[in-house]
């Protein structure tokens, strides 16, 4: 079980670490003119961050996470705080979804929102990890 709790905390670095560094990048890309050197160089680091790193550790959070949910039975679904966690995580995982639908917009052209945009939702996974992390540590309730 700790090796299981390892790659899932693991996990969660990576992903969070996606999650916080692909707005970053949209900022400076919303800026970028279209078709410049530099707008081009934003999507190839888009894309690989965003298929290279950020899903896949999602994937493996989600694969972990429910390992130790089900796998061990270290979870009692009766408490709030794994419903909240749980909301959450499916929470996040939508904003990750979104941010996809973002960098597509950016691949293609398509992005009409300004850099101060992606400013205000680079916070928001941020405001989830918080929530995640008092919830499975402090166990509210």
């Amino acid at each position: 079980m700790e090796w299981v709790t390892a790659l899932h905390v693991l996990s969660v670095i990576a992903w969070m670490a996606g999650m916080l560094y692909l707005p970053r990048l949209f900022v400076y890309h919303a800026d970028a003119a279209v078709g410049s050197e530099m707008s081009e160089t934003f999507k190839v680091m888009e894309r690989r961050l965003y298929r290279g790193i950020t899903t896949p550790a999602m994937i493996a959070t989600w694969v972990f996470g429910l390992w130790l949910a089900f796998g061990f039975g270290i979870v009692d679904f009766s408490q709030g705080w794994m419903w909240l966690k749980a909301v959450l995580v499916l929470a996040l995982s939508g904003m990750h979804g979104f941010y996809g639908r973002l960098r597509r917009d950016f691949a293609e052209d398509r992005n009409k929102r300004p850099a101060r945009f992606f400013r205000m939702i680079n916070e928001i996974p941020f405001v989830f990890a918080i929530g995640i992390v008092i919830a499975v540590i402090v166990k509210p309730f």
